[in-house]
Formats: structure tokens, sequence, C-alpha cells
């Protein structure tokens, strides 16, 4: 009986580790240049609540038996994979299952700072960037300002969200004690709510993902309509073919070769965007410096605002990109370098390019382009907007996943895996929705623009502006000094009213949009 036990235990152990190991790697692959892939950040929502359990790794939940017979057949039929944790486990268990996080630890690639500068500057750096030209449109030269001033305040709650992660200890020494941004949310609503800041988070994480989705659906129709005017298909249509083409998202079970692709895609925009500047310088002569105002269009400003926030957003993932680095120390200098860089390049190219076309912008700037290169660099984007949508949906599957159908006896509706491991039709069917659902968002409400400004000031400001001030102050006040105080009460206050206004504008846009569409 106690061979049987043992042989059993050792089973389990070894299926635990080499699952364990199999989503660690899969993980950090993504974590590492090809994670960098999805320079929306979108490795952020995958990276934070769902990379928390992957470095913990699977525990095992094993049910206590009485001996004979009638024991070995509980182990056998009781013996399953529990994400939280919450099973009571027997010390020869504990003792294996300690083993494999060991041997889980010890085979855990660790990423340089530049490789993190590398992650951070996809994400802050990425395709959305096509879009602030035409927030200089309508903010001038406060536009450009918002530009480095969303780049300072980002970078100032990236690190303050990391401080949070930290505790002093009986000894005075300072200890990483919590692994997301879901951990630090939770910590702030215990005792009374201790679940309700990362739902929360979830929330918004979950909205942004989605949102990103429509967005490429979008831009794919937008740039696809643009590059072939003469073709009989309208913005809707090409929408349509783009979403059958990422119809097969709904079978994905991993992104490894989906990342390879969307590797060489993001070399390529940072092509494209090299194109699209040198185009613009070749026609210096030309620029309308008179056209750049100080004033601001009250009306579709605020709707620039969260364009600007929304190409900044990365903290969801920085917790977990810093726990991955080989020196964690280097993380504010890593912050600093990929912030003042994306600053001086989106500024330099949201500028170059409204000066070339000045009050002709348009949405996507590369639809500024002559036609005999458009088609080319917009075919480029297609590609990279296509390849890109895996990364978002999946995390949100995941997310969804987790919070709805996986989340033990807190799960709200039944698992959508069969005991092998197989997804069920109905779960591959919600899958399927979702796209769907992209879909109809990207055709009745086809508009790049109001459709970043809204996700910029909903999650955008949220997750980037006011979340971690807030957290800052609530677990960090008193050791904090009085202009860091300062600092957090006045990010919470202007990313407030720029949240809020931008919200309503955008939502304004959106709600017109619709009915127009709607009549139409």
């Amino acid at each position: 009986m106690a061979t049987l036990l043992r042989s059993k235990l050792s089973n389990v152990a070894t299926s635990v580790s080499n699952k364990s190991q199999a989503k660690m790697s899969g993980m950090f692959a993504r974590m590492g240049f090809q994670a960098a892939t999805d320079e929306e950040a979108v490795g952020f929502a995958h990276c934070d609540d769902l990379d928390m359990e992957h470095r913990q790794g699977l525990q095992m939940d094993i049910l206590k038996s009485e001996g004979g017979e009638e024991g070995a057949e509980s182990l056998e039929g009781d013996i399953h994979y529990q994400r939280d944790g919450t099973g009571p486990l027997p010390p020869s268990a504990s003792k294996e299952t300690g083993v494999c996080s060991e041997l889980s630890g010890q085979g855990k690639p660790k990423i340089t700072a530049w490789e993190a500068g590398w992650n951070v500057t996809n994400a802050i750096q990425g395709m959305f960037v096509l879009g602030l030209p035409y927030a200089i449109l309508h903010g001038g030269y406060l536009g450009l300002f918002l530009i480095i001033f969303a780049a300072v305040v980002c970078c100032y709650t990236g690190k303050i969200l990391i401080a949070c992660l930290y505790e002093e200890n009986e000894d005075g020494e300072i200890v990483r004690v919590r692994d997301s941004y879901v951990d630090i949310a939770n910590a702030c609503c215990a005792p009374r709510f201790p679940t309700l800041g990362g739902r929360v988070v979830n929330v918004a994480q979950i909205i942004e993902l989605v949102m990103t989705c429509i967005l490429y659906v979008v831009v794919s129709g937008n740039l696809m309509y643009n590059s072939f005017p003469n073709l009989p298909v309208s913005q809707k249509s090409w929408s349509i073919i783009a979403t059958a083409v990422l119809l097969p998202c709904a079978f994905l079970k991993n992104l490894k070769a989906v990342s390879k692709f969307s590797l060489l895609c993001t070399l390529a925009h940072f092509v494209i965007n090299i194109l699209v500047i040198a185009y613009c310088l070749s026609r210096a002569r030309d620029w309308a410096w008179d056209k750049v105002k100080f004033y601001i269009d009250v009306k579709k400003f605020p709707i620039s605002i969260g364009i600007i926030v929304f190409s900044y957003t990365s903290q969801i993932f920085l917790p977990s990109l810093e726990g991955n680095m080989q020196n964690p120390k280097e993380f504010h200098c890593m912050m600093n370098w990929t912030h003042i860089a994306a600053c001086i390049l989106k500024g330099l190219f949201a500028l170059v390019a409204y000066l070339t076309w000045a009050d002709e912008t348009k949405e996507v700037i590369t639809d500024n382009l002559p036609s005999t290169i458009r088609a080319v660099v917009n075919i480029f984007l297609v590609a990279k907007a296509l390849l890109s949508y895996p990364l978002p949906f999946f995390a949100a599957v995941e997310v969804l996943e987790r919070s709805l159908f996986q989340d033990g006896n807190r799960a709200f509706f039944p698992n959508c895996y069969g005991g092998d491991g197989r997804l069920k039709s109905w779960g591959l069917t919600l899958r399927c929705a979702l796209v769907v659902f992209t879909l109809l968002m990207a055709i009745y409400v086809p508009h790049f623009a109001l459709l970043m400004g809204l996700t910029g000031s909903l999650t955008g400001a949220g997750l980037c502006f006011l979340l971690p001030s807030l957290f800052h102050l609530k677990l960090l006040w008193r050791k904090l000094l009085w202009h860091h105080v300062f600092f957090d009460v006045a990010i919470f206050v202007i990313g407030g009213i720029c949240s809020v206004s931008g919200f309503i504008h955008s939502l304004e846009g959106l709600i017109e949009a619709f009915r127009t569409n709607a009549e139409d």
C-alpha cells in the first residue's frame, strides 16, 4: 500500500512539474523577445493575474483518505490540480510539491534590463502610435505637452506600482510580498473586501483587452479600404474578411507560433514608422508651422487625451516583468530610458506627421500617404494587426475562463474544460462569440480614434494614473515623504478629471456614430 501510494504521488508530482515547467516556459517565451510582440501591452493582462499562478506553480489537492482499498481508489479518483491552493496537503505531498516547485524555479529563465526594456518599448511604442498625429490636430502644442506629461506620469506610476509589491519585514529588510497588480488591489481592499480590488482590476483588464481586439479589426478594415479605394468593397466588408481570418483564434491552445510571426511584424512596424518620418522629412519645405496652435478643440481634445494615455499603457504587466528581471534594481533605470525614448519618438512622429498634412491629418496617419506607397505600407500594418490580435484575445479568454469557469468553488459557471483537458463545445462557442462580438463592434463603431480615446479614458487612465497613485497612498502612506503624497494626490485628481472628460466626450461621439450607422 505504501509503495502504491509513493508511486502515485511520484507520478502526480512529475506531471505537475512538467505542466508547471511547460506553462513557465511558454509564459517566459512571451515575456522575452517574443513576448514583446504585442506592443499594446496586451502582454499586460496576460502576465499579471495569470502570471501569479504560473510562477507559484500548480498545487496538488489530495483529499484525505482512510486506509485500505477504499483509500487507494480515493487517491486515484480525487487527485487533481487546484490553482487556488485551498486543498489540504499531506506532509508527503507537500514535500513532493516543494521539490517540483524548486526544480521549476531552477529552470526559470530571467530577462535582462535590455530585454525588459524591449517589452516596455513595444508596449508603449506600438501600432497605436499611428493615431497620435490626429491628437495633435485637435490639441496643437498642448497635445505635444500631454505626450511629454503622460510619459513622465506613467513612468512615475510604474515605479510606485512596483513599490507596492514590497514591504519591510521584522528585520528591517525590504522584501517582495506581492506578485501582481491583482495582489496589490486585493491588499488595498483587505480585510473587509479581500477580493474586490482584484475583481476590479480583472474587469479593467478584460475591457482593455477586448477593446484592443476591436481596434485591431477596425484598423484592418480601415487600412484595407483606404489602400484599395477602387475596389467595390466597403470598410465593413473588409472588417468581415479580417474577422473570418481571425476566427481560428477560437481554437488556440498556445501562442508560440503566432508570437514568432508577430515579432517579425513588430520589427516591420518600426521600419514603417521610419518610412513615414522619412517621407515627411522629404516634404519639410512645405511644413505648415502656422497650423500648430495653442488653442484646443474643446469637444474633441478630451478624446485626444485618451488616445495619448492609451499609447502609454504598460502598468498591467510591470509587476511580473520586474519580478523576472535578473537584477530588479535596474528596473527604475529601465523605466527612465524607455519612457524618455518613447516621449521623444512619439513627439517627433506626431509633430512631423501633423506638419506634413496639417488639417488633412486622418485618424490613421498612413491613410495620408500617396497611393503609390500607401497600399504596401498598409498591407504590412494589416498583417501586423491580424497577427497581434490573438495575443489580447487569448489573454482575455484566459482571464474570463479563470474568473468565471475555473476559480474553484467561487466559479460562476461550470468548467468549460472536460476531464481530459479538452475544451467543451459550448466553451468553443463562447470563444467564437467573442470573436464575432469584436466584429460587430468594429462594424457599428468603425472609428479608430473614438474607440482608442474611450479605452484610454476608461481603463488606460484608471490603470495607469488612478489606481497606482491610490494604492501607493493606501499601502505606503506612513513612509511617504510629503512631495510623494503631493504627487500621488495631484495625479489622482488630474487623472480623474481627464478620465471623466475623455470618457464622456468619447462616449458621446460613439453614440452619435452608432446612430449614424444604424440610420444608414
